[in-house]
């Protein structure tokens, strides 16, 4: 890692520093109720965080996220299931989960679909697995040793230490490893999008056609980064259902892939602290929500999403960078005029 490289990755580290010192007094401070919603909250954020990178650098607006967040929670599930273990089960969702995403990606890159068609096949795919997974509650439905479960959904088992299968993780050992898992997924990211690969997946977001004249197989880095999203994605599936101790068949649902959306545009495009904060805050938000009957959650997400559309089109973060900036131009410019304002006083 070159020294540009590192420079440009300071913000990176310095939030990642942040997280590192939560993850060590949450479990102090805070509730076991709280810590395994905690939980579930940080596996929503990888999820943001996956989008964050293919629409926010890689410009590919992709409406089924939450397909290969669900998929790699049922390979895990599927695979602890039959190998009686989750770690060549987490290894096995993310490659299963990336295969997927790199076979679909090339029939629509490749294909030259354009953006619009895009998001209609990648929602749709995500419809599919909502509809096909639900129809399979029979006990003829199954993989291995694992039931499908239909609508039901199956348990799944709980992460186990490496070298022990049957020495599980508890709730509070399994926030370790959640956040540990998104800090790790958020720093590599961030040292991702400041790489060749990374900048030239920003220029073809900004003008395909210029990148292609420059020589760049745009197809091939849409297709590199539509993967990398589907496997940061599919870690966050792991995460979830061993939060949540199950996986159903409704993670597929048009809402969680709607929601997606909207904590990556209320965060901010083309930042990746934006999004995983807009999660955690949404998160928390509808579930204070959930708790009373006055106001609906979708039409309280639905006035977010308009607002932040019409007042805030950038998002939190990059508001917040703009105005900081702002300010900073501000601070030399007072300095020049106060002392110009004092070189003519003493003229």
């Amino acid at each position: 890692m070159n020294s540009g490289i590192l420079r440009q990755m300071r913000p990176t580290f310095v939030y990642a520093l942040l997280g590192v010192v939560f993850m060590f007094v949450a479990p102090n401070v805070l509730q076991l109720f709280t810590i395994i919603n905690l939980t579930t909250a940080i596996a929503l954020a990888v999820l943001a965080l996956s989008l964050a990178l293919i629409w926010g650098y890689g410009g590919i607006l992709c409406f089924g996220q939450v397909a290969f967040f669900g998929l790699g929670a049922y390979v895990y599930t599927i695979s602890a299931i039959n190998f009686g273990g989750s770690t060549w089960a987490i290894l096995m969702s993310v490659l299963v989960t990336s295969a997927f995403a790199a076979a679909l990606g090339y029939f629509i890159f490749y294909g030259r679909v354009s953006d619009v068609y895009l998001g209609v096949i990648t929602l749709t795919v995500t419809l599919i697995f909502f509809s096909l997974i639900r129809r399979t509650s029979g006990p003829e439905y199954k993989i291995g040793n694992a039931l499908l479960g239909g609508f039901n959904g199956v348990s799944s088992p709980p992460i186990n230490l490496p070298w022990n299968t049957s020495s599980f993780l508890f709730p509070e050992q399994v926030f370790y490893v959640a956040i540990s898992a998104l800090i790790l997924c958020y720093v590599f990211v961030g040292w991702l999008v400041n790489t060749k690969f990374g900048r030239v997946c920003v220029a073809i977001r900004e003008n395909e056609l210029r990148a292609e004249l420059l020589g760049y197989d745009i197809r091939a880095y849409k297709l590199g980064i539509f993967t990398i999203g589907a496997g940061i994605a599919a870690i966050g599936g792991v995460l979830f259902c061993n939060g949540v101790g199950r996986i159903t068949p409704d993670v597929f649902n048009l809402y969680n892939a709607a929601l997606t959306i909207i904590w990556v545009i209320v965060g901010g495009r083309g930042t990746l602290i934006g999004p995983v904060g807009a999660t955690f805050a949404l998160f928390y938000l509808t579930s204070a929500l959930g708790g009373q009957t006055v106001l609906n959650n979708n039409l309280v997400l639905g006035v977010i999403l308009i607002i932040f559309v019409l007042l805030v089109p950038k998002g939190v973060a990059p508001t917040i960078i703009d105005r900081v900036n702002a300010r900073r131009r501000k601070v030399p410019t007072r300095a020049r005029r106060r002392r110009s304002s004092r070189a003519e006083g003493t003229q």
